[in-house]
């Protein structure tokens, strides 16, 4: 059979791009097959915020934030608590995107005309101890642009390498087997589906029109993760964290289904830390909604005070935006799907924000006018004024006694007692009245904004919240949100896919969210936020480069 490229990629996320790029540069011949339509280019990354993990970069040191690789490496492993045989090549992963984070992945970027927000977020701050998990400091990089801008120029560089003949796009290729000859994989099998004019993020349709079969020297699987999956969210999902939900909403597209997973698995690969995962307990239903069961995750700041379904409030350090996987853990062992934010107008105007590109118009568009108005503006921004007026989940106001009969009008279940929520605030609230508090939550609220960052655009000035004029009162409901699996196909640092032996699977290589974006998990247990995007950047980058030094 005729070889039709040096090597194939499977994926036209980010990190297949980035791969591209990368072997399209060295000069290598290229095949790139998606199961979607070419709107759907660039994958999860393009509906992402654009959240981008630097150590000590210039931004930070403007913001007079002392980061260094020793303190950032100290936090990733305090995260990540490797602690099983298999970690060994994620351990050396983390240990070199940590490295990369620290040095030459801003310059990178740069060159790829990438430009940053110049006010760093603080995400997953963590609150167990310096050892503990999360972010000493602030590390969260927005990109100007945010997920469409980090995809753009890696897109416009793939469209360059088809006009000069080097590389082939073929979408609505559906890879259903890869190709092994005498232990080395030598290409793809699969159905070509039928054309879809589909909007970017709806459904497609799965009707096969013919077959395909290509043949390639290498094989660089770069397919995604398995967040719209439920059926596998809830086979690996962990009892560490209690039993899997019944009620989940999807933060990603019904295409990111994880099937490559299973099907580079029956080519020799090998699977590792299925069971860590990264999914919110902050998500709403979305109520314009682009695919099925479309949920949208609110970045919190540190105000909100955060209840169980039965109105209990969430032990510290469990305050909004400190611990992702922690929150997870408990709210799983109340017996319900869901939990509330209690907050008033004054919080959502100054805390509230949405992830997704979609939903952050301002830094799409690299408007500087609209992006002020988070700072100075009068109401909150557009897109949260949109969730409040029209969001299922939404419950506003004017008094404590009209907000629990609403909370509880739309669970059905009648679970809030006003007189216990009442003294819950009531004692809250007098927590204010001087400028030391044993209340965690306000003393960790107070922390947050002497980061200037913080105080300028993430964190309300501390306020009592039975303060009618800080109101109306605002409770949210919050579902379990599907989103990314940490762990993945195992890899070496050449992102060479590993079989159960530990050998290279000669031909085969992985990168992005099907390789846990290194190593089979390089996250471990945690996630310090903005490394989902540079883990595919890294990976994809890796994987081009070792696969073109492979190929003849």
């Amino acid at each position: 059979m005729q070889t039709e490229a040096d090597v194939l990629i499977i994926g036209a996320g980010l990190a297949g791009l980035v791969a591209a790029t990368e072997l399209a540069d060295a000069g290598k011949r290229v095949l790139l097959l998606d199961q979607e339509p070419e709107q759907n280019m660039g994958g999860q990354a393009f509906w992402s915020l654009g959240g981008l993990f630097l150590v000590d970069s210039p931004e930070q040191r403007r913001m007079g934030i002392h980061d260094s690789y020793e303190l950032a490496l100290q936090d990733w492993l305090g995260n990540a608590d490797f602690d099983r045989p298999e970690d060994t090549w994620p351990r050396r992963w983390a240990e070199a995107y940590v490295g990369w984070a620290a040095g030459e992945k801003r310059s990178w970027l740069q060159q790829a005309g990438i430009k940053l927000f110049p006010v760093v977020g603080w995400a997953e701050r963590g609150g167990y101890g310096a050892r503990g998990p999360g972010n000493s400091v602030p590390r969260f990089h927005v990109a100007w642009g945010t997920g469409t801008g980090v995809v753009a120029p890696f897109a416009q560089r793939v469209r360059e390498a088809v006009a000069k003949g080097l590389l082939v796009l073929k979408f609505r290729h559906r890879v259903t087997e890869l190709t092994v000859s005498n232990g080395v994989v030598v290409g793809a099998r699969g159905e070509i589906l039928e054309p879809s004019a589909a909007p970017r993020g709806e459904k497609t349709s799965r009707l096969m029109v013919k077959e395909f079969s290509f043949r390639s020297q290498a094989v660089i699987v770069t397919a995604g993760g398995l967040g719209a999956n439920h059926e596998l969210v809830r086979k690996n999902w962990p009892a560490r964290l209690g039993g899997a939900p019944k009620h989940m909403l999807s933060g990603v597209p019904e295409h990111v289904d994880g099937l490559m997973l299973g099907i580079t698995e029956a080519a020799g690969g090998h699977l590792i830390n299925q069971d860590r995962m990264w999914h919110y307990t902050e998500g709403i239903q979305n109520w314009n909604p682009i695919w099925g069961n479309h949920g949208i995750r609110i970045l919190p700041g540190p105000s909100s005070l955060w209840l169980d379904a039965r109105g209990n409030r969430l032990p510290g350090p469990l305050y909004p935006g400190f611990d992702t996987l922690g929150t997870l853990k408990h709210l799983r062992q109340t017996g319900h799907d869901y939990s509330w934010f209690v907050l008033t107008q004054k919080i959502i105007r100054h805390e509230f924000a949405l992830s997704g590109s979609e939903q952050n118009p301002d830094l799409t568009n690299k408007s500087w006018r609209q992006t002020l108005g988070r700072a100075f503006g009068k109401g909150a921004p557009a897109p949260v004024e949109a969730f409040k007026q029209h969001g299922v989940d939404f419950v506003v106001r004017d008094t404590l006694a009209d907000l629990v009969r609403g909370m509880n009008d739309l669970t059905g279940e009648q679970l809030i007692d006003f007189q216990t929520l009442e003294r819950e605030i009531i004692a809250r609230d007098q927590q204010l009245d001087n400028k030391f508090s044993k209340d965690g939550q306000i003393t960790a609220i107070r922390g947050a904004r002497n980061y200037f960052g913080d105080k300028l655009i993430r964190t309300a000035k501390p306020h009592k919240l039975l303060d009618p004029t800080k109101g109306p009162l605002i409770a949210v409901r919050l579902h379990i949100i599907t989103r990314k699996s940490l762990g993945g196909l195992k890899t070496d640092l050449s992102s060479r896919v590993l079989g159960p032996d530990g050998q290279p699977v000669p031909g085969l290589y992985a990168a992005g969210e099907v390789a846990g974006f290194g190593g089979g998990g390089m996250h471990g247990y945690r996630a310090l936020e903005g490394t989902f995007l540079g883990g595919c950047l890294f990976s994809g980058r890796i994987a081009g480069r070792a696969a073109a030094q492979a190929v003849q």
